[in-house]
This record gives structure tokens, sequence and C-alpha cells, in this order.
């Protein structure tokens, strides 16, 4: 009896009276509906039974045919390639559910946004305050509710955010942000040191949210990829390429072979420009600026490459619905560019590497244990760096990397040289990736038919960005328009484990201990 199959049987036995209805799609997915109440229970059998673990919590409000709000719980199994997808519906005049947080600490974070967004209680939740509303957003407005108004004026009281404060003798704070010395976006860090070692980093976001999921609502397929390609600016194609794979789960449609290995090229040349920019960046808080220069040097010539691929140097347009928007330039030779840029990063890796004052900054600096990345859900090369084997190019093949050979970089010291050498590792990777895949093209066409979207029926993409693993939710209504799309950048599992990374570290080193994660502001606050 496969994994998978155990599983069917284990549910119909020991959740039979909790389990209203049961099927397959797509295979490797088992979509059930759970009476409230039900979702801890289930979670712990998973964690214990099945080594699976809670990957995505989603709020809907369904009053436009329901007249009920839902409450989708997605488990993922990466050792064996499946997925639980477990719904719960609640009344509208008791929007409650009993809380995640206690057993598993990202479902806090996820239940703590559905309090904000849909006014859905977590029972139990042992962390009240708010985590997207700010002091100007009243507490009873829940935007993402079909019946919501915004207010006519939003006041922010003044009331300071209520931190837990850290105390005791010779400790003192010290505030950074939300606005910084640079263009990036806004974020508040609050240290509390001895000296200068930090005992304690608090961290609030969500200073611009967006409300990207509302803006979702109401498109067609076509028009909803772009604006999943600016959920996060250097994540064009990990968050349209996971988009485009949702909507065709949804639709039945497979992009053409032609079209899946062209989406492999593409995303690992957003993998690519990326880790090249971030080892310069790196470096430069070390001091060793030439390897900024350096590596934005090379970042440049990637970019250029990219506009040559798509007609822009972020790589919008391409993804579609159904395939890719491009065909290869027949005037380019990417797997000979790609061969020189690899050799050109790779002199200046060993550059930087062999100088002293790079390696002692690196060694030791920001460790974030094993333990505790898998106890926050890290995803990607954080937790690639801290001995954590996880990658869904392989655990859950999409595109055609299933018929790809290669191996995610695994180091176990979890510290900033451990984060860095997983994106040197990765940036080869990512080129011998791409020749493979250039080897392999097959010819057809690039796009294949969406065809129409059922209506209230869910469906999820996931896809191994550069910096960890995407999921985008979605849902049509009856009239084929999106009605809800629910986004998990992997920085809103990753920027709390930063806080740990940062303990018994020293102020100066919060910039590179901050460079090394270097996790999205915009894609964590949509």
């Amino acid at each position: 009896m496969t994994d998978f199959a155990r599983l069917q049987s284990v549910l119909t036995a020991a959740f039979a009276e909790r389990v209203i209805a049961l099927h397959i799609r797509r295979g490797n997915e088992l979509h059930c509906q759970i009476e409230r109440g039900a979702a801890p229970s289930l979670a712990q059998l998973l964690r214990a039974d099945f080594q699976t673990e809670l990957a995505l919590m989603v709020a809907n409000d369904r009053s436009a045919d329901l007249d009920k709000l839902e409450v989708h719980y997605l488990f993922v199994n990466d050792r064996h390639n499946w997925f639980l997808h477990a719904t719960t519906r609640l009344p509208p005049d008791d929007p409650t559910i009993p809380s995640l947080a206690t057993f598993y600490y990202p479902a806090s974070r996820f239940e703590r946004e559905i309090k904000d967004l849909f006014g859905i209680e977590a029972v139990g939740q042992p962390d009240r305050r708010p985590l997207v509303r700010h002091g100007f957003w009243p507490e009873s407005y829940h935007p993402l509710r079909k019946d919501a108004t915004p207010p006519a004026d939003f006041h922010d009281d003044g009331a300071g955010f209520p931190f837990l404060p850290v105390g005791g003798e010779g400790v003192y704070e010290i505030p950074v942000g939300p606005v910084h010395a640079g263009i990036i976006e806004p974020g508040h860090f609050r240290f509390s040191v001895v000296g200068e070692t930090v005992i304690d980093l608090k961290i609030r976001l969500y200073f611009t949210h967006k409300g990207t999921e509302k803006l979702f609502e109401g498109r067609t397929p076509e028009q909803g990829v772009e604006l999943a390609e600016r959920i996060s600016g250097d994540t064009t194609i990990g968050h349209s390429l996971a988009y485009c794979q949702a909507v065709e789960a949804l639709a039945g449609c497979e992009a053409p072979p032609r079209a899946r290995y062209l989406r492999v090229v593409l995303l690992e040349m957003e993998r690519l420009y990326n880790h090249v920019a971030d080892f310069g960046a790196i470096c430069n808080d070390t001091g060793f600026a030439f390897a900024h220069s350096q590596c934005f040097r090379i970042r440049e010539r990637l970019l250029r490459l990219n506009k040559r691929l798509t007609g822009n140097r972020l790589l919008r347009g391409g993804i579609v619905p159904g395939g890719v928007g491009h065909d290869l330039p027949a005037d380019l030779n990417l797997a000979a560019e790609l061969a020189a840029v690899l050799a050109d990063f790779n002199e200046v890796v060993a550059i930087s590497l062999d100088n002293s004052m790079v390696r002692d900054r690196l060694d030791g600096a920001g460790r974030l244990t094993q333990a505790t990345a898998a106890d926050h859900g890290v995803l990607g090369y954080v937790a690639r760096a801290s001995n954590l084997d996880i990658d869904a190019r392989r655990d859950h093949p999409f595109a055609a990397y299933g018929e790809l050979s290669f191996a995610a970089p695994v180091y176990t010291a979890g510290d900033v040289h451990a984060r860095t050498m997983a994106r040197v590792e990765e940036v080869r990777a990512a080129v011998r990736l791409i020749q493979q895949a250039l080897t392999a093209l097959p010819p057809g066409p690039l796009t294949a038919p969406l065809g129409a979207l059922p209506a209230w029926e869910p469906a999820f993409g996931l896809v191994e960005g550069w910096r960890g693993a995407i999921l985008h939710w979605v849902m049509a209504d009856a009239g084929g328009k999106l009605y809800r799309v629910k986004v998990r950048d992997p920085s809103f599992v990753n920027w709390p484990a930063l806080s740990f990374a940062l303990l018994n570290n020293i102020v100066p080193d919060f910039p590179l201990c901050n460079k090394s994660f270097n996790q999205s502001y915009s894609g964590n606050d949509l």
C-alpha cells in the first residue's frame, strides 16, 4: 500500500465521523471537508503517522454562494509528494476555529492574519496581537470580507504596538526603522541588548500592506498574471509561475513540453541574478566592496540576458497561463553566455573567500540551528543552510524538473557562511539546470488553451522560487473570474527566524545577518 493510499485508509477509519467528504484530485491531492474543531486532531495525526506538516491556511468568504465563511488547511508531504487539503465551514455569526499555534508556530501567523483580514477568531491563540492591522486600521474592519466597507476616516490612535519588553540590569533597546537610510521598504526592528550583544530582536512589518489579494478579486485568469508578477519585484517568475500553475490545475490544463522546459530556464535565470547579487551584497556588509561591485556587474549582464529572453529585465511577460510568452531568441547562445557568466562569478567567489576579513565575518555569525529552523518551518536556502533538505523542485516536481538531474546543496552550520555558500552552489546548479534544459528542449507550441475555470473549487500551485517554496491558492466564481487568491511567499515564514539567528551576535552584525536571509518586505506585506 502506498503512503497516499494508507492516508485514505486511515482517514476513512479514524476520522470517518469527522470527515464530511473525501475525494482525490489531480492524482496526488486528497481533498476533504472536516467538521469544525477537527483540525488539531488531524494535524497531530498527519505529523505522527505521516511526517506531514501544515503549509498554508486560507480563509475565504463564501457569502456569494454559501452564506458561510471557510478556512482551508493545506498539508504537504515532502517525502512522498502528496497533499491533503481540508476545508472547514463556519457560520457567519460564530466565526471561530481552534488554534494550531501551540502545535506549529507558522500557524500562529496565519491565524493572526486571518483574524485581521476576515475577523475569524482562533480560540486558544497565545498571541492575540494584530499582524496586518496597524493603529490607523479600525479593529472592526476586515477588508477581505465581501461586505467590508472601508471606513471614511483612517485615524491613528497613537497607541504603541504592544511589544513584550525585555528587562533586567544593563538591558536597553535600540529601535531601527521603519524608515531606513536606503531604498528598501519599511520594517521596524527593535533590539534588546546588553552592551553590544543582542539578547532579543523583535520585528514588525506590514507598514505597506497593499491589499494584493483583494486586487485579484474579479480579474480574469489572464489579468491575474500581471498582478502576480508584481507581488515581489525580484520574484517575477516564481510568483507568476505559482499563480499560473494554480489556475492551470483548476482548469485541468497542462503546459506543452517545450513550455515546461522554458519555464525551467526562466525560473533558474531569476535564481541566478538574485543569488549573484546577494553574494556581492553579503561580502559588502563585511567591508569587502570589491565583491559587491563585481557581482553587480555580473548581475547587470544577467539582467540584459533576461531582456533578450522576455523583453523585460525582470522577466515580466515570461509566464502566461498555459505556457510561456516567448521562445528562445534564435541569435542567442544562452548556454555559452551562462558558461562565461559562471566562470566570471567563480573567480569573484574565489577571491572573496580567500580574504580572511570576509571569512572571519561570515563564519559563526547569525547561526540558525536546525531545530529552530524546523520549528519555524523555514524555506529555501535558509532551510538548506540549517541542514533541512527540502526543495520543491525535487520533492514536488513541476515544469520539467522531474526530467532533469540536480542536487540541492545542504549545509549544517546554519550561519551566514552556510547561507552564503548555499547561494554560491545554487548559482552553479542553476547554470547546469539551464544547460540541461536547453539540450533537452523539445519542439512544439509554447502554450495550451487554458479553458474555463470551474466554480467554487480550490486549486494551488507550488514553485521553488529563489527564496524558497511559493504557494498560490485560487478559487473562481460562477463566472470564471478570480474569487479568492491566497499567496504565501517564503518570507512569510522566514522573517521570524531572523530574530533567533541574531541572538548572541553583536548589533553591527545585524546588516550582515539580515542580508544573508534577504527576505522580501513586499512578498510578506501583501
